[in-house]
């Protein structure tokens, strides 16, 4: 079978998580990715962990793209890149707002000479209005939107906002980019133009809050304690998700306790979740007198959604990603190491993570070569400066 996006050529100028994370999706899909970096290199290169020299946080967000190196402030590099795009479907990028117009690369710049090109720009805020310049990291806009808040209120007696180890905003803007790129792509096929695509970090995070976004348009009675959290047990923690009458009816059979279902605190949603941590304290003294793995095998016998917490290397060891091989080994100048394939599988074409992670400028010679660069334009673009080989 083939890739979907096999005969698809992106121009990456993407560093860190966001964008690299669009563009690795792309090259999972099939596309030829190449990755521009600086001389110093993408900043996660020198992320933990790493083995001879090669971060597999780089890795991982890389895999299967080629990296070359230009320095984009010298023109004859600049003159490279309107070269490459001769040949490129989709350039991504996720500079702070006005660095492409800097270098002569904005969609503006682009547009009559490229009229195919798909322009796909990700920012904190976007490339316009009185935010737009502003510096943006996942941490920051997670407080700025809303986000950290929200999750705070549900963190029941607790005032302080948690500390950001996950970078959500990141992920989520990558992989909203991505879908707006291939929508673009189809957008193409049916117009014959490209266009530019806008994609901003704050306009994600709030897209998760949608509760949020409506109870802050009316005066609405705040919730209580949250129905989703933290069950004890005799040795640890359980999550039920208790969506449904139908999960709530499950519960109460689990627990021995059908005496719930009519009890005039928890019987009717609106009651329960007021309630809630009442219901949540009398399960307790059912649940903590069983194991994590006893509450369990009670919670499925009676179909109820649950599961205990667990690391991420034990949930690496999950058979079922075994079955549905959700991890693939990648190789670069340090070794092997496994990261996640997407997460989406197709009937009828290869989906998959490229098995090799490119050292810093590792392809510059092959572009150039295959753009049509004769080894003495190489060799000048390299002694000026423009390029640096692997």
């Amino acid at each position: 079978m083939t890739k979907p996006l096999q005969d698809v050529r992106i121009l990456d100028f993407t560093t860190t998580i966001a964008g690299p994370h669009c563009t690795r999706l792309m090259a999972d899909l099939g596309a030829t990715v190449i990755k521009i970096e600086a001389a110093e290199g993408d900043l996660l290169r020198s992320r933990p962990p790493l083995r001879n020299g090669a971060s597999t946080s780089y890795g991982q967000l890389n895999a299967g793209k080629q990296s070359i190196v230009l320095d984009l402030k010298r023109p004859e590099a600049r003159e490279v890149v309107m070269r490459l795009l001769a040949t490129t479907d989709i350039l991504v990028e996720n500079f702070r707002p006005g660095v492409m117009k800097r270098f002569g690369l904005d969609y503006a710049a682009l547009r009559d000479r490229h009229p195919t090109l798909i322009y796909c720009a990700i920012s904190g805020y976007g490339q316009t209005g009185p935010s737009s310049g502003q510096a943006a990291y996942a941490p920051a806009v997670h407080a700025s939107s809303g986000f950290d808040l929200a999750h705070l209120s549900y963190q029941h007696g607790r005032e302080r906002p948690d500390n950001c180890g996950i970078y959500v905003a990141d992920y989520f803007t990558g992989t909203y980019a991505f879908g707006a790129a291939m929508t673009a792509l189809a957008h193409r096929h049916v117009t014959g133009r490209g266009q530019m695509i806008d994609v901003t970090m704050l306009e994600t995070m709030l897209s998760t809050l949608g509760p949020e976004v409506q109870m802050a348009q009316f005066d609405v009675e705040p919730p209580g304690r949250p129905m989703f959290g933290p069950v004890r047990t005799k040795n640890g923690y359980i999550m039920p998700a208790i969506a449904s009458e139908r999960s709530f009816q499950g519960l109460c059979k689990a627990a021995g306790r059908e005496d719930w279902l009519t009890d005039p605190r928890f019987a009717i949603y609106g009651d329960r979740r007021r309630n809630w941590g009442l219901l949540i304290d009398e399960l307790e003294v059912w649940s903590s007198t069983l194991t994590t793995t006893e509450c369990q095998a009670a919670f499925d016998r009676e179909g109820v959604p649950s599961s205990p917490y667990r690391t991420v290397r034990e949930v690496m060891r999950d058979p079922q990603l075994a079955h549905r091989g959700a991890l693939a080994t990648v190789r670069d100048a340090g070794g092997s190491f496994q990261v996640m394939n997407p997460p989406f599988r197709f009937s009828n074409a290869t989906v998959g993570v490229g098995g090799y992670a490119a050292s810093l400028g590792e392809n510059t010679r092959s572009v150039l070569d295959a753009a049509g660069y004769t080894d003495a334009e190489i060799g000048a673009l390299a002694a000026s400066g423009a390029i640096t080989e692997g």
